[in-house]
């Protein structure tokens, strides 16, 4: 069974289950998903996951568009799914309760569109796959990247391997809480969102960036709530094995949602004190699922506060120092991908429309 990521290509996970009913599909397939607000966070993927002649399946709530031979191709499918010839009469098609939306599958059936000829269409595709394969190669560079900075701040602040493997006496232990400033984003009442201004910030766009459901904050709000790139943002409340964890922002001024911390080092050290809120992941998660209701968990002030930490502060300078040419080239990796994720989707409509000969674009 698959699981989407909004504008991702590959499939980054499934399961193995017995069929028991859910939407076919097979490699080479475009899935989209077809239900509010999953169609506007942009979940559309390409199926590659299976094995020669396998068939997968998935949510009833998805459709599947499968190239013709001869006709279309598979890729380029994709790709026009993505596109707003494609998602803006599927999302103005929706009907049903609020919250509960779908597209009416008729209306993205009888879509007329104009189609290039099949070299025209292999010749876009490719443009598109270049962009996505480097984004997709940023992302195991920051994989790699951040493995690499939590084997570091293991060895020091966990295993103590500069001093020998033992923590030094001078060292001391306080809460988790003392070390940074913890500021709660704000709650927005009805009449202060806008279809424009600066984007709102909740846990959606944590993970999946500035969207289609993206709202915007159409007052001026206390300024202790509007942040920049390069801030460091907790989500302290959802699902806790998704949407428990740290992000580093680079996609410009925003302004914060209540239920995520803005993360302040009181040690003038984000780099530590980013890579210190990554390694407790697991904790804040085990945290979070012993309060889990409704499929929601939180980790609290007082939570942050129990968890104790022991360090100096000679330590901390000394591993911001060492850290932060890691901490800054995951950074500069995240807003390579996003000015290339950008450039793709400038692109995209161009290029379907005929508006820019593909002969001209080079990748």
């Amino acid at each position: 069974m698959a699981v989407l990521q909004p504008f991702t290509r590959k499939i980054p996970s499934f399961e193995l289950l017995e069929y028991k009913g859910g939407t076919k599909f097979r490699n080479g397939d475009t899935i989209m998903a077809r239900i509010t607000p999953c169609l506007e966070n942009g979940k559309t993927s390409q199926v590659s996951i299976l094995d020669d002649n396998e068939i997968g399946f998935g949510s009833t709530e998805y459709i599947v568009f499968r190239a013709k031979e001869g006709i279309s191709d598979c890729n380029f499918l994709y790709y026009l799914v993505c596109s707003d010839i494609v998602r803006d009469p599927a999302i103005k098609s929706m009907v049903g309760s609020s919250g509960r939306q779908r597209v009416q599958t008729d209306v993205i059936q009888n879509l007329e569109i104009d189609l290039p000829s099949l070299e025209i269409q292999k010749q876009i595709a490719s443009i598109f796959s270049a962009l996505d394969e480097k984004i997709e190669f940023n992302n195991r560079i920051n994989e790699n990247l951040e493995s690499q900075a939590q084997a570091i701040f293991k060895s020091w602040f966990v295993d103590f391997e500069p001093f020998g493997g033992v923590m030094p006496e001078k060292w001391i232990e306080k809460s988790v809480y003392d070390l940074a400033e913890y500021i709660n984003g704000a709650a927005f009442k009805k009449n202060e969102y806008s279809t424009e201004g600066i984007p709102i910030i909740k846990i959606a766009e944590l993970k999946n960036g500035i969207t289609d459901s993206t709202q915007y904050c159409c007052i001026e709000k206390d300024e202790k709530y509007y942040f920049d790139n390069k801030a460091i943002l907790f989500s302290w409340s959802g699902n806790p094995e998704t949407s428990i964890d740290t992000f580093l922002w680079y996609r410009g001024k925003a302004i914060l949602n209540q239920h995520t911390f803005r993360v302040v080092s009181k040690y003038n050290a984000p780099a530590f004190t980013y890579f210190l809120l990554k390694y407790l992941k697991p904790k804040f998660t085990h945290i979070a699922s012993n309060k889990q209701t409704t499929g929601l968990g939180h980790v609290t002030v007082s939570d942050l506060k129990k968890l104790q930490f022991s360090y100096s502060t000679d330590a901390i300078e000394e591993f911001e120092k060492m850290s932060k040419l890691l901490f800054d080239m995951i950074y500069n990796t995240y807003v390579e991908s996003n000015r290339l994720s950008k450039l793709r989707d400038v692109l995209l409509p161009k290029l379907m429309k005929g508006e820019i000969d593909v002969s001209k674009v080079k990748i």
